[in-house]
């Protein structure tokens, strides 16, 4: 099978991608928390997903990078490598005395090119609508995702001032959505993802840029809720099923529903929780771990499911050798909760090169950052954060238009694969760190 790439030397440990062009435009439409199964299985409320995954080429599932979180995924979307590499480790960044609350929101904490950068250079076009790590990206017609540490601040007024070119987001609500507030673009509510794709689908007909990239969030916040079942879930998959009609429908409008490719991933699957484990007990139990401002010598950082070791001073041995005597020391009924991910193995995924090591918990179990209080708790709901070696937790992928195969169906892809291949569908050249590893969707 033809490889996604033709590799030049570049003698910068780099491949470059250059295609010839198969779309005018692509769409890029993330779905937060999607999962196969909601496009391979009836029983779902996603007439368009499912339509569009019977038409074009689909994926039985996704790997993707570890911790499996919004930040680091969505960043690899876009760049085609692995956290290690795009510098997005976590959703929000590790703070040695505390968070603060902060996230990596702007691109220019990005370490590789981007599709943007990519299609930016190539003299396209580009627009976006709530994607992460966003702010200050070079696209032409932006809508970031953002909000401000600020408590008093409600959470569009940051959006609004971030949004470029200046007056566009005005210039949505006059023209797409009406006069909007929090509450309308909230996680809570369905209009948050309706709204959203209004957003999407005006910037479509009005500048009809070649790439498109947007951020459906509302399903991740239902199955934080309910699991990976239940009625808000239904819900909120129903409305971003109507979102992505919305996208497609548009295109129609705008007459450029021939030459547009439409891919539908997402960042993650999910896995419903029954525990939860804090580490951090343990390093405070033993003396590693203090109240105080800088009174530690090792914590864990967690992040969704998983939970990274942070040492104070990176190169102190002796503190690592005491977090594995004491992991190795605990009960049988603990250790059962978690493996050890070393460093050689977080080296071989991609993951924060800053970690000693991770605790990588058992479907089922989520880590929490408490430094207090017991160690093992009851857990409900759902989460992601896995390392992603199991089948709940990939995500999907659905490419619809051209350049996709009606009923083809790739078995297994890589959160990598897609930067590649919006490049290749729009022929534009493309740097990555190192070749997509696994099978081309759309041959």
């Amino acid at each position: 099978m033809k490889s996604f790439f033709t590799t030049l030397g570049l003698g910068l440990g780099l491949t470059f991608s250059t295609f010839a062009q198969t779309a005018k435009h692509v769409v890029l439409i993330s779905i937060d928390g999607f999962r196969p199964d909601f496009y391979r299985e009836t029983k779902w409320p996603t007439p368009n997903l499912q339509h569009m995954a019977a038409q074009g080429t689909s994926a039985d599932g996704v790997r993707g990078v570890f911790p499996s979180v919004t930040y680091p995924s969505h960043t690899t979307l876009i760049t085609g490598v692995a956290p290690a590499q795009h510098g997005i480790y976590y959703n929000s960044p590790f703070e040695p005395d505390g968070a603060t609350g902060r996230w990596y929101w702007e691109e220019n904490l990005i370490k590789t090119e981007t599709i943007w950068d990519a299609v930016h250079q190539a003299g396209l076009k580009s627009a976006s609508v709530q994607w992460p790590v966003s702010v200050g990206a070079p696209i032409d017609y932006n809508v970031p995702e953002f909000w401000s540490l600020d408590k008093n601040m409600d959470r569009l007024t940051p959006i609004r001032q971030q949004t470029t070119p200046k007056g566009l987001f005005e210039e949505i609500e006059q023209n797409a959505t009406g006069k909007l507030t929090a509450r309308e673009m909230s996680s809570d509510y369905a209009s948050g993802d309706e709204n959203g794709s209004r957003m999407a689908a005006y910037l479509l007909e009005t500048y009809k840029p070649a790439l498109l990239t947007i951020h459906i969030f509302g399903v991740d916040h239902a199955e934080h809720q309910d699991g990976r079942d239940g009625e808000h879930v239904r819900k909120a998959l129903a409305t971003a099923d109507w979102a992505v009609g919305n996208i497609v429908e548009a295109l129609t409008k705008a007459g450029i529903q021939n030459e547009t490719a439409v891919i539908v991933t997402g960042d993650h699957g999910f896995v419903d929780i029954n525990t939860t484990l804090a580490p951090n007990v343990w390093l405070a139990q033993n003396g590693l771990y203090g109240a105080g401002k800088g009174e530690w010598k090792a914590q864990f950082h967690t992040s969704g499911a998983a939970a990274f070791l942070m040492l104070k001073n990176k190169s102190d041995k002796k503190t690592v050798a005491q977090v594995r005597a004491l992991l190795s020391k605990l009960p049988a009924e603990q250790q059962k909760l978690f493996r050890v991910v070393e460093r050689a193995e977080l080296d071989q995924i991609g993951a924060d090169p800053n970690a000693a090591l991770a605790l990588a918990p058992v479907p089922g179990v989520s880590m929490s950052a408490a430094r207090e209080g017991a160690v093992v708790k009851p857990g409900k709901g759902g989460t992601h954060g896995f390392f992603p070696d199991f089948a709940q937790i990939q995500t999907g992928f659905i490419g619809y238009g051209p350049g996709f195969t009606a009923g083809q169906v790739v078995p297994q892809m890589a959160l990598q694969d897609v930067a590649p291949r919006v490049a290749e569908l729009l022929g534009v050249p493309f740097r990555v760190a190192k070749p997509a590893t696994s099978v081309q969707a759309g041959r």
